[in-house]
């Protein structure tokens, strides 16, 4: 499996493998992977000959006061695990190849970005949106795969490119969970002990507001349970994150974030 670091070299390579006929695949990814992560490149070997994964802690999506210096690293980790799960190539770049001197080009998105997440992180779907609109424009990828765990930013990313008319498709790809339920996330490795314990009744919430509860109601239940914040709990149209019409007849999703201990989890179930 070969690593890259810089943007020539990943087109050199993806650039061969063009030449020979091969379907490729792009698998965007923060490092510190874990099982979901890995379902993500085994999801791109079912559709792709070939899988670029790309780790890159993205800084234009952090906001000053969040966990940019201490989000979870092990790059050697990470390349033994995508090795063991048969990507092809890992593309490694230095904030500086992807945001070199002069860089002043940003992506504003709109729409799916301005409702939740957009609410309380306003500043997180642009620099979202730019790295990702970049990382699809140097690897050339025929698919790329992404998480459902971030629907939001999945949202936002099938927006951009259709409204950018990027010559790539979107999949995504459904939430990998623990045996008690809680989203399979980097930041779990944030949670205490007792936190571990607790988390798992973000999704018992947002699984029973699926079924109808009050969103108010589940928040209460998880302040109960020992969370410290719910920023929101929402029920919304799947494809556009619109406020979600009952009776409808169109599909429909609970999105939540909650703050346990210092730990902002967030979490999604369809209906």
């Amino acid at each position: 499996m070969e690593i890259v670091r810089t943007i020539s070299h990943l087109r050199h390579a993806v650039g061969q493998w063009r030449a020979a006929g091969d379907r490729v695949a792009l698998v965007p990814t923060m490092g510190a992977l874990h099982a979901g992560h890995i379902g993500l490149v085994g999801a791109a070997l079912s559709m792709a000959d070939k899988v670029v994964v790309s780790i890159f802690v993205n800084p234009t999506q952090f906001a000053p006061h969040e966990d940019l210096d201490r989000y979870p690293r092990d790059e050697a980790g990470d390349v033994g695990k995508l090795a063991g799960a048969g990507a092809h190539l890992v593309w490694a770049p230095a904030v500086s190849e992807i945001y070199p001197d002069g860089f002043a080009t940003r992506i504003v998105p709109e729409g799916a970005a301005l409702p939740l997440e957009g609410a309380f992180r306003p500043h997180h779907f642009g620099g979202v949106a730019t790295v990702v609109c970049k990382l699809i424009l140097s690897a050339l990828p025929d698919v790329a795969l992404f998480g459902e765990k971030d629907f939001q930013q999945l949202a936002v990313i099938r927006q951009m490119v259709r409204d950018l008319a990027l010559p790539v498709a979107i999949q995504g790809v459904p939430t990998v969970r623990e045996d008690d339920g809680l989203a399979l996330s980097s930041r779990n490795a944030y949670l205490s002990e007792n936190d571990r314990y607790i988390a798992p009744m973000l999704y018992k919430a947002i699984s029973e507001v699926a079924r109808g509860r009050d969103p108010r109601e589940a928040a209460e239940a998880l302040i109960a349970a020992g969370f410290a914040r719910v920023d929101y709990i929402d029920v919304r149209d799947a494809e556009t994150l619109a406020p979600f019409v009952p009776g409808s007849g169109r599909p429909g999703r609970v999105l939540a974030a909650a703050w346990l201990g210092k730990t902002r989890l967030i979490d999604n179930v369809g209906f």
